[in-house]
């Protein structure tokens, strides 16, 4: 977090001079030590999360790559159009333990083309699928393992 703030201020100020980088250094620091005694921030928090940026960096690629797949398949059944789509309401228990993690595959499985998170409570989620194909293995799919693995 000092880092940041202290490359915060250099690109706030425009240029880079030996004065900036002293001044900078200070008021990082003193926003660093407010942040640590008053708003309960904590450096291992912080050494916890950068832990776990391998998980963020994979989990945003396979998201990515997930939505490109539905766009092909959702495509497909709309371009295709010989076979009926079957539009299913499905509902599953996330084995994910935190709330927020939960919500993280929610919005994932909303961005994701075809599907579309209708309710979450108490990790049960209920899922509009445009077509009941599109639910098969939702419930185990590689979102719920990478976010399984950043939240351990």
């Amino acid at each position: 977090m000092l880092i940041f703030l202290l490359l915060l201020w250099i690109i706030f100020n425009g240029t880079f001079t030996l004065e900036i980088l002293l001044f900078g250094i200070a008021i990082s620091a003193v926003v660093f030590l407010f942040l640590v005694k008053f708003m309960g921030y904590s450096i291992r928090k912080e050494i916890k999360l950068i832990c776990k940026l391998p998980f963020v960096i994979a989990y945003l690629f396979v998201l990515l790559e997930e939505i490109v797949k539905a766009n092909i398949v959702c495509a497909g059944l709309i371009i295709k159009g010989n076979r009926k789509i079957e539009p299913a309401l499905v509902s599953f228990l996330s084995p994910l333990k935190s709330e927020m993690l939960s919500t993280v595959l929610a919005n994932s499985i909303t961005l994701t083309p075809g599907t579309i998170s209708v309710t979450l409570k108490d990790g049960r989620f209920c899922v509009h699928c445009l077509d009941k194909s599109l639910y098969e293995g939702i419930n185990d799919s590689i979102f719920v393992k990478l976010l399984k693995k950043m939240g351990d």
